[in-house]
């Protein structure tokens, strides 16, 4: 259980980063980059990923997309967060397993039963009633979230995918893809730079390795968490899931003093009876 915690004391922690960061002008390219310069370095000293079997063999299919979409999705994770704050966001990053779920009924046939259904059939109204706001929301704000959501699907699918493989290593193919990410924010990054004249600060430096530090610490402990439980996975998705919708919303709501209005509280309590049934929907297949 302490890894588990762990885990979700890190996964919180990068909301608190970039929440924090808002305050000092960073630039968010640059952090992200180097937050995938130390994830990758301790990628390589925790797991030690062998490389010598990444050929034209190796899934370049789901490596290519994922190399694209972490960045990416890595930097509306932290627009959200500075414009709809942790709590929203949060909630929109573990909602997301609706579509690895849906993934898995339309595209790849499995089964659904009836606990399933109804998880589903609970979190799609709490995620329209997590992301509503009071005022009109003239700028469209809830599309952060909401990128933020389909876009951790798409991933968790793609890493799916990865772990079936059994020509190569989860963790080796986790340093593969950390590497083209690397290079994709290094290619926007410079851009900036060059093109937009956005200074290369320490601060970032800063920011981006603490990052680094807590999203690697999110993923080792996560998969510490699941080897101790190995017997029992459901309980470390049920806990990680909840946890950090839980954590994040006190430390969202009494640090941050983000307001949220009885319909957000409405649809936080709907995402967690929503995980509660969709994982007793995997244990009672």
């Amino acid at each position: 259980m302490f890894f588990l915690i762990l885990s979700i004391v890190c996964s919180v922690s990068v909301g608190i980063i970039f929440k924090t960061a808002r305050r000092y002008g960073i630039s968010l390219t640059q952090v992200v980059l180097w937050n995938y310069v130390f994830a990758l370095l301790f990628c390589h000293l925790f797991f030690n990923p062998d490389l010598k079997h990444v050929d034209t063999n190796a899934p370049w299919q789901i490596y290519l997309p994922l190399m694209v979409l972490l960045p990416a999705i890595f930097l509306f994770l932290a627009s959200s967060i500075n414009r709809m704050g942790i709590v929203k966001t949060d909630a929109a990053q573990r909602l997301s397993l609706f579509i690895p779920i849906l993934a898995a009924c339309f595209i790849f046939k499995e089964d659904f039963n009836l606990l399933k259904i109804i998880g589903l059939g609970v979190g799609f109204p709490a995620i329209l009633l997590i992301l509503s706001k009071k005022d009109e929301n003239t700028n469209k704000e809830w599309i952060y979230p909401a990128v933020v959501l389909i876009g951790f699907g798409i991933i968790d699918v793609l890493f799916k995918q990865i772990a079936i493989q059994t020509s190569l290593p989860f963790t080796t193919s986790l340093f593969v893809v950390f590497c083209g990410a690397l290079l994709v924010i290094s290619i926007i990054a410079l851009y900036k730079i060059i093109f937009e004249r956005v200074k290369i600060d320490l601060i970032n430096f800063a920011f981006g390795s603490l990052v680094g530090i807590f999203n690697f610490g999110n993923i080792l402990f996560y998969l510490m968490a699941h080897k101790e439980f190995s017997e029992n996975p459901s309980t470390v998705f049920a806990a990680m899931n909840m946890g950090v919708i839980v954590l994040g919303s006190l430390v969202g709501i009494f640090i941050f003093k983000e307001k949220l209005s009885k319909l957000n509280f409405l649809g936080l309590s709907l995402a967690l009876v929503a995980i509660i049934l969709i994982t007793f929907s995997q244990i009672y297949k």
